[in-house]
């Protein structure tokens, strides 16, 4: 791709950001419109999870394969595709006449979506250059996701009380249009220098592995053992199957070798704990705040403010720490502030109270601005730039991957918790406790890999696996197996 202009620059990064706001606060609206779909459609909680984990599941099962794809057939193509097909998803679920058809529509959004944010992220990589204005930009790009949360339940509430839960979805119509006649017009196309082959074995295993364990999990509370254990054993034979056929290839859908570096390594498991963490933290602060304090749509969004606005606040200073400091003090913030949250709620009923629920969202607000830069500047900048689209889609993966796991995980302690009793209210914060303690640990594991990840030794793994990368990278364009 040629050098662009400092201005042209700026200008695909925004485009490139406009994709993540209309990903990232599908999620954040959809979730103050959930106790509004619940009546509306009569869905169970588990009927809830699938709204978000439909979206989040196929997301995580395709986001390697649009990197790869993206590498090789053109990163402009296949972002231009994913708006396309993601603002039809959109006009779709606005117009669902029942649960199982917003559920279907939501898959046809992610299959869009899973082509914007991982090769949009590539393209930023392959646009700036230099690292520290590649971190800077890589901030920019985690403050939208402040913005998405700040401005997400906020909008949702208005659209919700004023219009109704299917307006939530139009608001990706304009912004997926224009992003769509910007990226034609301003971003370059680029690729990488030689092409990767499909891995349909591979991508099917994926889906195996995170269909079955996502099903397992959501359905456990409402089904009997004998129905969900065969689940289990598709989750691990698709495992089994990855671990032993993907090393096997010369061109995988995952690389293991990524994962030699330990700073890579660490930032996946990270960003599964902090999404998990997310995930779950939205969906119980939803359900509390409107099911059991009995506020407005609206009234929830604003109660939602003090965990929004330190994100937006805190990403873009999470970006620049990581350009002049590096990952390790933004990642220990963010481990810490999550971890006092989680304990906040967990061990002193933070929910009851005023002061201390606000202190709790402010915490998780703080700890998850931080917690994003880090991880994709980690997981990008130590691979060859050839193996960027790749790199960032097994980042995005794993943000996916854990979203889904956190609210089917919690959900399914709540829903456990929760059914067995005739109070809803009553029973609803001794039911969420255990999923409070599991947002607690994923907050724990943030702070500990953070800390073991990023010192000296760490950076050196990741560079001996970039080295061993590009090396292997010449041998296989000479027709070499490695």
């Amino acid at each position: 791709m040629p050098e662009l202009s400092h201005r042209r620059r700026m200008l695909v990064l925004a485009i490139c950001c406009m994709s993540l706001l209309i990903v990232s606060l599908d999620n954040t609206v959809l979730n103050v419109a959930l106790p509004a779909m619940q009546r509306d459609l009569h869905a169970s909680t588990s009927g809830l999870q699938w709204t978000i984990d439909a979206y989040t599941l196929v997301l995580a099962s395709l986001l390697m394969l649009a990197g790869s794809t993206a590498d090789r057939i053109g990163r402009k193509r296949v972002f231009m595709a994913g708006l396309v097909v993601f603002t039809v998803g959109s006009v779709l679920c606005s117009l669902a006449p029942n649960l199982e058809a917003l559920i279907a529509f939501r898959m046809v959004q992610a299959v869009g979506g899973s082509m914007l944010n991982p090769v949009a992220m590539s393209i930023i990589t392959n646009t700036f250059t230099d690292p520290r204005e590649r971190a800077r930009a890589i901030g920019v790009w985690g403050a939208v996701v402040g913005i998405s949360m700040a401005a997400g339940p906020l909008v949702g509430g208005l659209l919700v009380e004023s219009v109704g839960w299917r307006s939530i979805f139009w608001i990706n119509l304009p912004v997926g249009l224009a992003a769509l006649l910007l990226t034609l017009r301003f971003v370059p196309e680029s690729r990488a220098g030689r092409a990767r082959r499909p891995d349909p074995v591979g991508q099917l295993l994926v889906i195996a592995l995170f269909g079955s364990l996502t099903y397992a999990i959501i359905e456990a509370p409402t089904t009997p053992f004998a129905s969900t254990a065969p689940l289990v054993v598709v989750a691990l034979a698709a495992l089994t199957g990855l671990l032993l056929y993907e090393p096997r290839r010369a061109e995988p859908l995952i690389d293991l070798r990524f994962f030699r570096s330990a700073p890579f390594s660490g930032a996946t498991v990270i960003a599964i704990s902090a999404f998990a963490a997310l995930g779950g933290f939205l969906f119980l602060s939803t359900l509390y705040l409107q099911n059991v304090r009995g506020l407005t749509a609206l009234e929830a969004g604003l109660w939602m403010l003090p965990m929004a606005a330190p994100t937006f606040l805190c990403a873009p200073l999470s970006g620049r720490l990581v350009g002049t400091r590096g990952p390790r003090l933004p990642l220990l913030i963010a481990g810490g502030a999550m971890t006092a949250s989680g304990l906040l709620f967990a061990a002193f009923d933070a929910e009851t109270s005023n002061v201390t629920l606000v202190a709790g969202y402010a915490l998780f607000g703080i700890g998850f601005g931080f917690v994003n830069a880090p991880i994709t500047n980690t997981a990008v900048s130590g691979m060859p730039r050839a193996q960027a689209g790749v790199a960032a889609a097994v980042a995005s993966t794993s943000r996916q991957l854990g979203q889904t796991l956190g609210v089917a995980v919690v959900g399914a302690v709540l829903a456990a918790g929760v059914g067995a009793s005739s109070s809803y209210r009553e029973m609803f914060v001794t039911a969420a406790r255990p999923g409070w303690w599991i947002l607690t640990v994923c907050g724990a594991a943030v702070l500990t890999l953070g800390a073991l990840t990023s010192g000296r030794w760490a950076r050196r793994t990741a560079e001996r696996a970039a080295e061993r990368l590009e090396a292997a990278e010449v041998r296989e364009a000479a027709g070499v197996r490695a």
